[in-house]
């Protein structure tokens, strides 16, 4: 443990420094705004790597706390905290942060500042809403991620921009409201409290506890995103610049499934319990229905798209078993899904940069061209359809183990996943990368140039790094995944 704020520190460095690379102004100052942002974004990243390892792996409480009053009529105060479930969230987006900035460098040419900025602030807003403590601290920091990631797609993103980034507008904001309603209900019961902890403690009635949970499931759900109200998510994936949709779906996916643990799980845990049946069908047809649609896509970005549905039905589903396993299990594949979906994109960002298309009939006989890229990509996409030895493996399994622990169908309906990832990701491989070279687009492609080299290089690492020793990453979860599953089972009693 250290003194230093180590978590202000992470919000708010990448929230300054962006500011900062806004104030560079125009184009012409374009090469100081890039060098700038990487500074920051490094520093950023930098100031987490202190949480892991002063992280005390032996207790559930929250550590690295910072707590000051904000606005003392109502008791609202600046409080801050990680415990094993969230601290590696906060790792994870500074990292992604840096990896984003890597991938803009040369691609971005216009509004070069603006948009190094838009990503350094919305890391700063990410942070903020996995380490809150407060009640309203959260939901200011869980509203105010909306707005830079809204402006990345409706600025940078492709034809149909605007339609996509109002379309994810309305559908997290809509859910939010809702959750506002929940968070001043359980201040009033709280006795004018507004912080997180002391909600975990309340003795609510299960007719309030469900009304809650649905509150929260409304915010939550759009965020994961849930079957049936995903359907924004492949729009903005599609028209996001490739450093949006990673962000997207490395991090911002991650937020309505960390929602889940802090709120639901632990405040309404016989609403939670009563209604897991239904959060298990969601995400069984999540897994199941979704990876069929991704089979059908034709275009490259769509595809990974409902292949992140699919996988984060995975993750809902490990919550709501109510077991180590399926819990933990459900938090690496939070952490590995960063890693594989974030460098799917950027390798079909390599491909579009080129092309300027996205659509698989377009391609074919890349590996003829790009055989460095085509390393890379086969390796991505193995872990995409959970390859043993890569990560997309270790949390997808964890949690069919902790199915079968619950019930042996739902693990063999969860397990079809291991089917239909490798039908889809290996499928789009094959026909983009394998054969003779399509045509001429295709014939004048060149390979992978030192700056893509190094950011899919750091991605392969982590994801074999997490794929074959995964323990690093359980062992920080383990003891605050014990402490939830023991509250959960005491308010049961």
């Amino acid at each position: 443990m250290t003194d230093m704020p180590l978590l202000s520190l992470a919000i708010w460095i990448p929230i300054f420094g962006g500011l900062l690379v806004l104030a560079t102004g125009s184009d012409r100052n374009a090469p100081l705004a890039r060098a700038l942002a990487l500074l920051v974004a490094v520093a950023g990243f930098a100031v987490t790597v202190p949480l892991y390892l002063g992280f005390d792996t032996g207790t559930a409480t929250m550590q690295f706390v910072e707590m000051a009053p904000w606005i003392r009529p109502y008791n609202i105060n600046y409080h801050l905290g990680v415990d094993g479930i969230s601290v590696l969230f906060v790792i994870l987006n500074a990292f992604v942060t840096v990896i984003v900035v890597l991938a803009g460098w040369e691609v971005i040419r216009e509004k070069v500042a603006q948009y190094m900025a838009a990503f350094l602030i919305m890391s700063g807003l990410m942070n903020g809403i996995f380490s809150a403590l407060d009640g309203v601290l959260f939901y200011v920091f869980f509203e105010a991620s909306l707005i830079p990631l809204y402006l990345v797609i409706g600025i940078w993103g492709g034809a149909n921009r605007v339609y996509a980034a109002i379309k994810f507008f309305l559908y997290t904001l809509a859910g939010s409201l809702l959750m506002l309603v929940a968070l001043l209900y359980l201040f009033l019961q709280a006795g004018g409290s507004f912080s997180i902890l002391d909600w975990h403690q309340l003795p609510i009635p299960m007719g309030a506890q469900s009304l809650i949970f649905f509150a929260f499931l409304a915010a939550f759900a759009v965020k994961v995103p849930m079957w049936p109200v995903h359907t924004w998510l492949p729009d903005a994936h599609v028209e996001a610049p490739t450093g949006g949709s990673v962000v997207l779906a490395a991090i911002a996916l991650k937020l309505g499934a960390y929602g889940f643990l802090r709120f639901s799980l632990p405040i309404v845990p016989d609403a939670a319990q009563y209604y897991a049946p239904l959060l298990i069908t969601l995400s069984l047809v999540a897994v199941v229905y979704i990876g069929f649609v991704a089979l059908v896509q034709t275009d490259m970005k769509k595809l990974v798209a409902y292949s992140s549905i699919a996988h984060m039905g995975f993750v809902t589903l490990g919550f709501f078993m109510f077991n180590q396993l399926g819990i933990e299990g459900a938090l690496v594949q939070m952490i590995s899904h960063g890693f594989v979906s974030g460098a799917m994109f950027l390798c079909i960002g390599v491909l579009y940069d080129r092309m300027h298309s996205r659509n698989i009939a377009d391609y074919g006989g890349v590996v003829n061209k790009m055989p460095k890229f085509a390393a890379f990509f086969m390796l991505f996409a193995m872990a995409n359809a959970g390859l043993p030895g890569t990560s997309g493996f270790v949390g997808e399994f964890m949690v069919v183990l902790g199915a079968v622990q619950f019930n042996f169908w739902v693990a063999f309906l969860a397990a079809t996943t291991l089917i239909l990832g490798a039908a889809y990701s290996l499928w789009m491989y094959k026909r983009v990368v394998f054969g003779e070279v399509a045509n001429d687009h295709v014939a004048q492609l060149d390979d992978i140039n030192g700056r893509e080299f190094a950011f899919l290089a750091i991605l392969a690492f982590c994801v074999l790094a997490m794929g074959v020793y995964p323990f690093p990453f359980t062992e920080v979860m383990h003891a605050s995944v014990d402490e939830l599953l023991r509250h959960i089972a005491v308010s049961k009693l």
